[in-house]
């Protein structure tokens, strides 16, 4: 079985400038208007996701939060049928 990587949204205080998006694979950058940024973008696994925190870390930037993102349910699975 092959693990689906989960999707995470990491806010960290301050705008990080467009060319860091590289440093960032797979993750999409938007900057909010309260001058935090947000990064949202598929993890592997918990290595994968302290590598992340780890390159926040090292920018120096403050981590507000870190939330994992539910998939979507089916409309049948929210009903509790089988698929």
């Amino acid at each position: 079985m092959i693990a689906t990587p989960t999707q995470y949204k990491i806010c960290v205080k301050g705008h990080l400038a467009p060319h860091w998006s590289h440093w960032f694979e797979g993750f999409e950058i938007t900057l909010k208007d309260n001058g935090e940024t947000l990064l949202s973008g598929p993890v592997a696994d918990q290595a994968a996701l302290y590598g992340v925190l780890i390159k926040i870390r090292d920018l120096g930037l403050p981590l507000v939060s870190v939330m994992p993102v539910q998939p979507k349910q089916t409309e049948n699975s929210a009903k509790g049928e089988q698929l």
